[in-house]
């Protein structure tokens, strides 16, 4: 079955979108990639979007929710026309959305008890309106109504795609949040280990583009960072958050690790006098660090993806944390990195088409498994598989 999957990650830079073809296999799905491509968002709707996290309004929400589908179908049917593909012939699309904001703590609400609460945008009824295909949307929001966080979801199709009869792997996504699934070595589905560990570009970006006055948004291919010297005082600081003392499941996003975390870094950084080579050069030392630390696994494999992995000092980094021998980027292990998690969201969206649960509770804290996401019609007849 061909399934088209969207996503935009907490950098909020762009969409990426990924056709597979998702097949039953024995014991793991069968899944291959087709297509992919990447498409920033249009500059203005970039700045309301980091805009609305800061000091968004209700009617701000309302239509970027519109706009960012606007956006979502867009890249998706060309993403279709580019591959050659009648739109007939995708099956589902899965959308992640666009989180403007994640909050896995329980928060008390009067008269209701205590919530967990995340809100992904990106209207899944334009989508399939301008596509004509099915949509499956809000993927998180079934995982918090059973009792999880919401998050990570990918590790579903972490296991689908990296599991190995041979080697343990641990798979690290190097996105605006970092985060790990650890699959042992001949392992089932319930042995999977997964959890964000903290920020990474998020990180990374924002500390570039406050010192170049947003003239340039990342140090790209860590080109700065590979010039500087990680700075005990600052790598300290990076990791004093209360986040990184928390036990999973755990997940995170922009509201733990925004502007008052960077401002926080950057105070530290000003007061020791670092350059901004050092500065970055330490944050890749710390965003390795809590890798490192998040597990005492057995790891034959480090396998790494997302947008980090095109940063030469990150991933220097993460091999001098580990054997350098171990560490990996997806590409060498036969999987497109920048494409993956686009990849996970048209799995998710298949599985929910046929009713099968795709949330590990083990891993977001969720009481039971259950099928993710809502469903949006496209203009053909409404019939999920059996």
């Amino acid at each position: 079955m061909k399934c088209l999957g969207l996503m935009s990650g907490t950098s909020m830079d762009g969409v990426d979108c990924a056709i597979v073809d998702v097949r039953p296999g024995r014991s793991t799905l069968r899944i291959a990639l087709l297509a992919h491509r990447t498409y920033p968002y249009p500059p203005a709707i970039r700045e309301q979007l980091l805009s609305l996290v800061r000091t968004g309004t209700v009617e701000e929400v309302c239509r970027l929710h519109v706009a960012v589908g606007e956006v979502f179908a867009r890249v998706a049917n060309r993403t279709i026309r580019q591959a050659k593909l009648p739109a007939k012939d995708v099956a589902v699309i899965g959308s992640h959305g666009q989180t403007v904001w994640h909050s896995p703590s329980r928060v008390p609400v009067p008269g209701i008890g205590s919530v967990r609460s995340s809100l992904q945008i990106g209207d899944p009824s334009v989508i399939a309106e301008r596509t004509g295909i099915l949509t499956v949307a809000d993927f998180r929001a079934r995982d918090l109504a059973a009792g999880g966080e919401g998050a990570p979801l990918t590790p579903y199709v972490h296991y689908h795609v990296f599991q190995s009869r041979r080697r343990s792997r641990l798979i690290v996504n190097l996105g605006g949040i970092a985060n790990v699934t650890w699959l042992p070595q001949g392992g089932a589905l319930r042995d999977v280990v997964a959890f964000d560990v903290g920020p990474c570009n998020l990180l990374l970006d924002g500390l570039m583009t406050h010192a170049t006055h947003g003239q340039q948004s990342i140090d790209r291919n860590g080109t700065l960072a590979s010039r500087g010297c990680p700075q005990d005082v600052l790598v300290t600081e990076l990791l004093r958050h209360p986040f990184f003392a928390r036990r999973p499941p755990k997940s995170t996003g922009r509201e733990a690790f925004g502007e008052r975390y960077l401002q926080r870094i950057r105070r530290v950084a000003a007061r020791h006098r670092l350059s901004l080579e050092d500065t970055l050069a330490s944050a890749c030392a710390g965003i390795a660090q809590t890798i490192r630390r998040a597990g005492s696994w057995a790891i034959d494999e480090v396998i790494a993806g997302g947008g980090g992995v095109r940063n030469r000092e990150l991933l220097a980094a993460l091999k001098r944390e580990f054997e350098p021998g171990r560490v990996m980027s997806m590409e060498r292990s036969g999987v497109k990195s920048q494409a993956l998690e686009a990849m996970a969201f048209a799995v998710l969206a298949y599985e929910t088409i046929r009713g099968v649960p795709a949330n590990l509770p083990w891993v977001t804290g969720a009481k039971s498994p259950v099928v993710l996401g809502t469903v949006t019609p496209g203009r053909g007849p409404f019939v999920l598989e059996t």
